[in-house]
C-alpha cells in the first residue's frame, strides 16, 4: 500500500476539523482519509487486531506501517506545508511523554469540542480523497 492514509473518529468535531486542516495544508495531495467507523477503517482495525470500538487515536498508514496517537500526528505534519512540517521535530520527545498529553485530549475531545450524530461527509470536490 503506497498511499498515505489517515483514519480518524468520524463523529468527533476535533477530528473532523483536523482532517479539514490537513486537507488545507496538504500542498502535494499526499493523503487519503477514512473514518475509523467506515468499512475501510473497521477492516483495518480487524486485520491489525485493534479494538474495533476504540476511536481514541488517529491512525496514520504509510508504506505498510501504521502509527497511532502523537506519532501519527507528527508523521502527518511532516508532509504538510513548510509552516506546519517543522512540528515533526517534536518526534524527538519520548513517545510516552507525547502520548500522555495526546491521551488527555483524546479522552476529553467530545466534552471539549463536541460530537456529531453521524460521520462527517466530504463535499463532492473532496470525495475522491476519502475511502469507504
Amino acid at each position: 500500500m503506497k498511499e498515505k492514509i489517515i483514519l480518524f473518529d468520524g463523529v468527533c468535531n476535533l477530528c473532523n476539523k483536523s482532517v479539514q486542516f490537513v486537507i488545507e495544508h496538504d500542498e502535494h495531495n499526499h493523503f487519503k482519509f477514512a473514518s475509523l467507523q467506515s468499512n475501510f477503517g473497521q477492516n483495518f482495525l480487524k486485520e491489525n487486531k485493534l479494538d474495533q470500538n476504540d476511536f481514541d487515536s488517529i491512525i496514520y498508514i504509510e508504506n505498510g506501517k501504521y502509527y497511532t496517537k502523537s506519532s501519527a500526528a507528527l508523521k502527518i505534519a511532516k508532509h504538510l506545508d513548510k509552516n506546519i512540517s517543522w512540528l515533526n521535530y517534536f518526534i524527538i520527545i519520548p513517545k510516552f511523554i507525547r502520548d500522555f498529553f495526546y491521551n488527555i485530549i483524546a479522552k476529553n475531545r467530545y466534552k471539549f469540542f463536541g460530537k456529531q450524530e453521524r460521520c462527517w461527509l466530504p463535499t463532492k470536490e473532496l470525495k475522491a480523497k476519502f475511502l469507504e
